[in-house]
Formats: structure tokens, sequence, C-alpha cells
């Protein structure tokens, strides 16, 4: 099973999404990645901030990269996560067939299934924001991790 992870700059959300589920998959056979649906910060490590909120919580996600979203990911991915509704889009635009569509999912549809609700961008909030959206995403990864774990 491979799954990528994917926001906007792919330096706050996706990348604590990845660090979050690479540590519930250690003993999986779960290959986990992330990318954003722009180019702004391509090879910048994850927001300092993303960064303290994942070591509060023992997870290291300091030596991820950003990357943008290609639509090669589609080949190399089983599920590709949106953390929101314009990532959806962005994303589903460049699938060049049915089966890219089917693989493109909202992570939070995982916690509440059919609502499509996002995972609020921390970026411009404080660090209590970031904190908020670990959470979140601790709990979608938690449910993916019961559900693909082989």
């Amino acid at each position: 099973m491979k799954i990528l992870m994917v926001c906007l700059g792919n330096i706050c959300r996706s990348p604590l999404a990845e660090g979050i589920l690479k540590s519930k998959a250690t003993t999986y056979q779960i290959f986990v990645d992330s990318a954003g649906t722009s180019a702004y910060h391509v090879d910048n490590q994850p927001d300092e901030r993303s960064i303290i909120v994942a070591e509060k919580h023992g997870i290291n996600i300091s030596n991820q990269r950003a990357r943008k979203f290609i639509a090669a990911d589609f080949d190399n991915f089983d599920i590709i996560y949106a953390m929101d509704e314009s990532n959806f889009h962005d994303i589903v635009k460049l699938s060049r067939n049915n089966s890219d569509k089917q693989k493109v999912r909202m992570i939070l549809n995982e916690i509440h299934p059919n609502k499509n609700n996002s995972v609020p961008d921390p970026y411009y909030g404080g660090n209590e924001g970031f904190e908020n959206v670990f959470q979140m995403l601790d709990e979608a990864c938690e449910i993916i991790i019961k559900k693909y774990a082989i």
C-alpha cells in the first residue's frame, strides 16, 4: 500500500500527515509520502511550527523536503489524500482517467464520511492551530492504519 498526503505547499499539513501515518505504520507494509499542489516551497523543510508540534508528539519530520504533486503520482500511489477541497480539485484536474480520480480522497472523510471537511491551513495562525491540525490528522491516520494495515 502506498499513500500520498497532499496540501497546498507541502510544509504544514501534509508533512504532519506523512509523519503521523509513518509513525503508526512502522510494523506494516505501508509507504507514505507527501506533496503540495503548488511549487512555492519545493525542497524546503516543513514549517518550523509543524516540526515542533510533531516533535512534541515524538515524531521527527525535519528530514522531509517539500515537493510538487505531479501526474506520475497517480501511477506511484494507491491512495491520495487531499487536506482540503481546493487541493482535492487541483489534484483531480491533473487526473488522466477515472482510475486516477478514484484514488483521490479527502482525509477527514476517514473520520466524518462524505462530509468533505477540510483540514484548516494553520500557516497564518498561531501554534495552537498546528496542534489542532495535528490532532485531526492523528485521528484520521489512526483510522487509515486500521483500514489498510497488512
